[in-house]
Order: C-alpha cells, then structure tokens, then sequence
C-alpha cells in the first residue's frame, strides 16, 4: 500500500485491474515526429479489407469513421491528434501498408507519419532491423531508410512519390484579406503555398489561432475556385491544406512552414509532405540543385532536410523524387478502453 496525497492507495489492485467483458480494448503506441504527434494502433481492429490501400482507404472512410473519431477526438484524443494504422503490405515487395487518420477523415500520405512509424516499428522490434522499409501508402509507393544509432533510431530519411508543381503565382480572392497569390503544388498531398508576410501574418506559435483561420479561409477559396485533380487517382484530388512559408528564425535553416491542414489541424512538424511540394516549387524556380539539402524548420523550430532526389517527368509533367529526413521519439504506449454505456462514443473536439 501507498499512500498518494495521503489517501491509501493499493497499487497491485490498480495494476491488475481488467476491464469488463464487452468494453472494447485497443492497443497502441503514441509517438511524434518533430513535435507531431502520431499514435499507432497496433491491436484492436479487424483486418480492413482491401486489395489495394486506397480500397482500404475506401472502407475505412465508409466503415471505420466512427471508430477514427473515438480513437482521435476527446476524451482519449485532441483536435490536431493524429493516427496511423499498419496494414499487412498490398505489392508483391512491400513490407506493410499503412492507413493515416486525422480530424478530418483519412490522409493520403503522411511525412511525419512516416518517419514516426519506421521509428516505432524498429526501435520496437515489431519489424525486423533491415536497410530499406517499403511502404504501401494511398499516395504510392514510399521507401523508408533509418540511420541506426544502436538499439534507437537517430534518423529516418524517406523518398517519396513524385512530387510536382500545379501552378506558381496563381491567386484566389480571400473573404476579409482580398487576393492572395499563392503556389499549388503536391508532395503525396495538394497544398497551397503562401508567403505569409503577404497576408500579414507571423509564423509563431503566438499566433496559430489567426494562422488556423487565414489558413482555412485561403483552403476553401482555392477549393471553390478551381478543381485539384490528381494525374492518376480521383482519390487523391483534394486540397489537403495551405501552408505558409517565410523566412528562418534559427542559424543553418532555409525556410520556416507552417501547415493548416484538414479541418484546422496545425502541424506541429515542417510537414514532410509539404517540405516535399516545396522541394518541388524550388526546383521548378531554379532555387534548389539536386541533393541540395533543403532544410525547413517548423511553428516551434523543429525541423526537417528535404532535397531532390531525381527530376522526372511523370504522367506529362516536370517533377521531382523528394527525399526527407526527420526524426521520432517514442512518447508513451497504451490501451484505450471503449466502455458499452460511455454517452461520448465517438468522442467530441473543443478548439
């Protein structure tokens, strides 16, 4: 027995505790990659059927919608958690698939994701030390690599699927800021790239508040201005989020992002996804040589190393194979617990 602000606590009862038959118990491992978090469910659910991800994909967002809510949103979660489900691989080569899910609904590609998840399989042991991870994600392709630092991870460096420009120097009438001239570019997501001196608003964590409002309005006047469509898939054919850029406020970096995503989420990371569309807008710009380290730091200074692996053309345009590197910190492991009579099944979001 213990005693804990002097009430007797019986710490064996506690840890021998089992929930009653019918609560549905889920088991994971909370991370984050460079700030962002990512929680991995790793029990708990049924095998998502699917012959490809993005059939997964598919049912996930007709099927397990309610169940991303519960395992993202209060009480269990917050409005810019995010989460990530392995699954076993769809290709002949890949080692797994994986399912990103967030406020919103379901990504098609994740960066921080990406480098959270390596980072918890390795430095777990449930995948297997090895030189290169292929992963199956809705966006394609995605080709992992870790730097080893004994037991841990130090690093995760990923290349992604090929990225490209839409548009430079496109604009959009904004309610309340006027013409916004901004980039449209995708990194295994659409954004919109905007100077965010020019809409007047700082890239500090003092201002995310008017940082998630701009940045929403700007993605919801892109989205009714014109259509995003991807050059292969009509799943991938939506404005993901607006990220905004400006100049470093630390030694050694080239840019700061900050990216409003989904529906207001702020990331916490410089975005892999985004850093790789910018990669993309600086090659096309003639500002980043190939394997030019690139490197973007985010809304609380964290950062990652994004370069250009490869130009190519790809489905009729100019673009360019991005790689980048982070890295994750395992922050916790856990289970969720889903009670029959909870009122608050899905959860709730209070911003």
């Amino acid at each position: 027995m213990t005693i804990v602000a002097g009430v007797p606590i019986v710490r064996d009862n506690g840890a021998g505790w089992t929930p009653p038959p019918g609560w549905r118990r889920v088991q994971t491992i909370d991370s984050h990659a460079a700030g962002e978090p990512l929680r991995v469910i790793l029990d708990g659910l049924a095998p998502i059927p699917g012959a490809t991800i993005l059939e997964k994909r598919r049912y996930a967002r007709e099927h397990l919608d309610r169940l991303r809510r519960a395992l993202l949103f209060e009480p269990r979660g917050h409005a810019d958690m995010y989460g990530a489900i392995p699954t076993e691989p769809v290709t002949n080569d890949g080692d797994l698939g994986v399912l990103f899910l967030h406020n919103e609904g379901w990504s098609t590609m994740c960066g921080h994701g990406i480098i959270a998840l390596t980072t918890v399989l390795l430095e777990t042991g449930l995948l297997p030390w090895r030189a290169e991870i292929h992963i199956d994600a809705p966006a394609g392709r995605i080709t992992a690599r870790a730097r080893r630092d004994g037991d841990r991870v130090a690093s995760v460096a990923f290349e992604n699927v090929p990225s490209f420009v839409v548009g430079l120097d496109e604009s959009v009438e904004v309610s309340g800021l006027g013409t916004v001239r901004y980039d449209l570019a995708f990194g295994g997501a659409f954004y919109a790239y905007v100077d965010a001196a020019s809409v007047g608003v700082a890239l500090s964590a003092e201002r995310f508040r008017d940082l998630i409002d701009i940045g929403m309005r700007i993605k919801r006047a892109v989205m009714t201005s014109r259509e995003i469509r991807h050059p292969r898939e009509a799943d991938l054919s939506f404005l993901y989020g607006t990220i905004f850029t400006g100049p470093p406020q630390a030694a050694g970096v080239d840019s700061r992002n900050v990216c409003i995503f989904a529906e207001g989420e702020v990331d916490r990371s410089p975005t892999g996804t985004g850093v790789s569309g910018r990669v993309a807008i600086e090659r096309a710009r003639g500002k980043l040589k190939p394997g030019e380290p690139f490197v973007v730091e985010s809304i609380i200074g964290t950062r990652f190393v994004g370069r250009a692996v490869r130009d190519l053309r790809w489905e009729g345009r100019d673009a360019v194979v991005p790689e980048v590197e982070g890295s994750a910190w395992i922050s916790g492991r856990g289970e969720l617990l889903f009670a029959p009579d909870d009122p608050l099944p899905e959860g709730f979001i209070l911003r």
